[in-house]
């Protein structure tokens, strides 16, 4: 889905324009706690929040100096073709400067804002102030075939070459007769820096297979198919098929080499389709008459190639009248299991926060998507208390199976403790064992690492992780009490660094304690323990024990426990205690220095 812009005001003297702006452009407004009365959601920290929504892939417009927005992104940029675009406002909105993303609409976006509020765009881009286009953001429903070549083209046009337009004025600018050339074709045409190409996206691609047709066999029957119909690959808008196919290698594969997304439809909307070549075998193996066909026609076209086959796949094309500017039919669904860290931003990876912009709906336990705060500001939620896990993954996979594009959001590492491993039993449970819908089974599952609490813990404690350790619940509503203790046993021979998770809850308070008295038995009694409490948040409490002294009481769910190894050290230095494990390398120093005193 297309990210929304995000509105910021920073101050009351730019609140009103923020909120004429943010209503123009129906796109959130976020405010600076304190200082604005009124918002969709509030944030604490100017440069932070930017810093989050730039790396989210939300385009920004700031009521504000360009020198906050400025000083926010600048430790994130690097590739102008894929950042967003970040614009500055006056507080009394006269003035709009597209400061970013020229090659990602802010030109176009900051002659929006200019007319919505009557102000000015200062544009500085060359290409737009000369020619009041940008080459390489063409209208939406066409695509630039080489985008590579628009900066030798434009630099060309500046420098007087002029321009000529073959086929549709889609930039509405005059014809001069020039050296570069702007065209515009659905077939396949000679591109370079003297010759952008446009595609208009009016084609169709649908697209039938057998389970686990081979990808190269479907890929070469569509390209001989676009090659010999003499249409582009760039002018294909979407490829299309039966929502059983959803999951299906071959199709996405086709989706992903030419660029476009994947959309679907159910057997009775295809069966609704008048197709040319219907089949009573694929009637009785998937409920419609003609699945390629029927897919190209169900979005709004008429057949210019009908079905084509090879041994295991069928493709055949469609074209509408106009370019297509919204596509019909569903999406695959995507289910995002992302970590979000301890609860700090600056913890969360740029990664996490472009998979939660992009989501529709959020899901997860309440206080881990407050956590997100103004992120998630505007879109669906769907919060799940504690011990509704399982309830809480079939819900995201089913509204994902539904193509949606959801987030399921989890502390920490989505995979340690969490919920990755639950959305997966799922998927893998059989009809008989409390599983999932055969939709849910073919959404897309996107696994995006996080800092997990371990992480965050070591990190404020020094490098207690500096040689072995492990992890290790001491929760037992899953994992039966005695598989822990054995576990315990054995981390404790082995001397490993461990991090006790879920150490205690209301009521179940004596396995922390049992773990202390092992661990005892085979390490010093003043080997160091660190406790830390809500890492990441405002009320974080980190605090170091000897491990004789370490108390039930002081713990709670929200503590991680890092037991140290018999080698594991407190030193204290000048900013306070920080705890280590050394490797060794001042033994392999001394073996150094022995050997050399050998020679």
């Amino acid at each position: 889905m297309a990210v929304k812009p995000v509105v910021l005001a920073l101050n009351a003297s730019g609140e009103a324009t923020a909120r004429k702006l943010a209503d123009a452009l129906g796109a959130d407004l976020h405010g600076r706690e304190g200082r604005v009365a009124q918002a969709d959601a509030f944030f604490p920290n100017a440069l932070d929040h930017v810093r989050d929504l730039f790396a989210a892939g939300v385009p920004v417009l700031g009521v504000c100096a360009s020198g906050i927005l400025i000083r926010a992104v600048a430790p994130l940029l690097g590739d102008k073709r894929v950042e967003p675009p970040v614009l500055s406002v006056s507080d009394d909105g006269s003035v709009v400067v597209p400061l970013l993303g020229g090659h990602r609409g802010a030109n176009r976006l900051a002659r929006q804002v200019a007319q919505a509020l009557d102000a000015v765009a200062a544009v500085t881009t060359a290409g737009d102030v000369a020619m009041g286009v940008a080459l390489d953001e063409p209208p939406v429903g066409y695509r630039l075939a080489n985008p590579q070549d628009a900066k030798g083209a434009m630099a060309a046009l500046l420098s007087g070459a002029g321009v000529s337009v073959v086929g549709e004025n889609i930039f509405g600018i005059e014809d001069a007769g020039g050296a570069v050339e702007l065209v515009v074709s659905e077939a396949p045409e000679r591109a370079s820096e003297d010759r952008l190409v446009y595609r208009p996206q009016r084609h169709v691609l649908g697209l039938g297979c057998a389970r686990n047709a081979d990808p190269e066999e479907m890929w070469e029957l569509v390209s001989g198919t676009l090659d010999q119909a003499g249409i582009a690959p760039e002018a294909v808008a979407c490829v299309a098929s039966i929502d059983l196919k959803a999951d299906e290698p071959a199709m996405n594969e086709v989706a992903r080499r030419l660029g476009v997304p994947l959309r679907l439809y159910t057997a009775a909307e295809l069966e609704a389709q008048d197709v040319p070549n219907p089949s009573e075998v694929v009637f009785a193996e998937v409920g419609c008459h003609g699945v390629s066909e029927g897919a190209a026609l169900a979005c709004g076209g008429s057949l210019v190639v009908e079905k084509q086959k090879a041994a295991n796949c069928t493709c055949a094309l469609s074209r509408t009248e106009a370019p297509l500017t919204e596509l019909p039919g569903r999406a695959r669904g995507r289910l995002s299991v992302v970590g979000i860290g301890p609860g700090q931003a600056s913890w969360r990876t740029p990664e996490v926060s472009k998979l939660v912009a992009e989501a529709e709906e959020l899901v997860g336990y309440g206080l881990y998507i407050d956590l997100l705060g103004p992120l998630a500001a505007g879109k669906t939620r769907s919060d799940f208390p504690l011990g509704g896990e399982e309830a809480r993954c079939r819900y995201a996979l089913e509204r994902a199976a539904e193509g949606r594009n959801v987030a399921l959001v989890c502390s920490g590492d989505a995979g340690i403790y969490a919920m990755g491993a639950l959305v997966f039993e799922l998927l893998d449970r059989g009809p008989d064992e409390h599983g999932v819908s055969d939709a849910a089974h073919r959404v897309e599952v996107i696994c995006s690492p996080g800092v997990s609490a371990l992480q965050g813990a070591a990190a404020r404690a020094g490098a207690p992780l500096g040689h072995d350790f492990c992890t290790i619940s001491l929760s037992d509503l899953l994992t039966p009490r005695d598989d822990i203790l054995r576990r315990l046993k054995a981390a404790a021979e082995g001397d490993f660094v461990i991090a006790f998770y879920n150490p205690v809850s209301k009521t179940r308070r004596t396995l922390l304690a049992e773990a202390r008295d092992i661990l005892l038995q085979h390490r010093p009694a003043d080997t160091p323990v660190m406790l830390a409490s809500s890492l990441g948040r405002p009320e974080e409490h980190v605090r170091y024990r000897r491990l004789d002294e370490l108390e039930v009481d002081e713990v709670d769910m929200l503590t991680v426990v890092l037991v140290g190894s018999s080698n594991s050290r407190l030193a204290h230095l000048g900013e306070g205690p920080r705890m280590f494990t050394p490797r060794g390398y001042a033994r392999k120093i001394d073996g150094d220095l022995a050997a050399d005193a050998a020679q």
